[in-house]
């Protein structure tokens, strides 16, 4: 993983916040397999994001 990614995995893609010692979910992305971390607050109201690679969208 590159620092930039390292970077990018640190926060939430949907609301920006730190998720160093939270209950975030990590997962790739449908499209093009990089790397996704979301807080648990914005999984349980479903608050969109969006790829920073590849710019796909989900829930």
């Amino acid at each position: 993983m590159s620092k930039s990614q390292k970077a990018r995995a640190q926060k939430c893609v949907s609301c920006g916040i730190n998720i160093a010692g939270t209950s975030a979910a990590s997962f790739k992305c449908p499209d093009c397999g990089a790397q996704i971390v979301r807080c648990a607050k914005c999984r349980k109201q479903s608050n969109l994001y969006e790829c920073p690679d590849c710019g796909f969208r989900g829930p």
